[in-house]
């Protein structure tokens, strides 16, 4: 895994962006409409998915040794 994707869930409004542009397929909506991870070792540290965010709720902290 080349970073941790940590997630603020009160602040995601299930716009879909970051799902859009994260070029692993490495999140996706839940039931409820919230982001959420479901293959975060495919996670390539780009940082895509918070740059786009527009309210700040995914944060890649990027792995030193990755």
């Amino acid at each position: 895994m080349k970073a941790e994707i940590l997630i603020k869930q009160e602040r995601c409004k299930g716009c879909n962006i970051c799902v859009s542009f994260c070029p692993k397929k490495v999140l996706k909506l839940d039931t409820l409409g919230k982001v959420q991870v479901i293959d975060g070792e495919a996670c390539i540290a780009c940082g895509q998915c918070e740059l786009r965010c527009p309210d700040y709720a995914i944060y890649v902290d990027k792995k030193v040794n990755a």
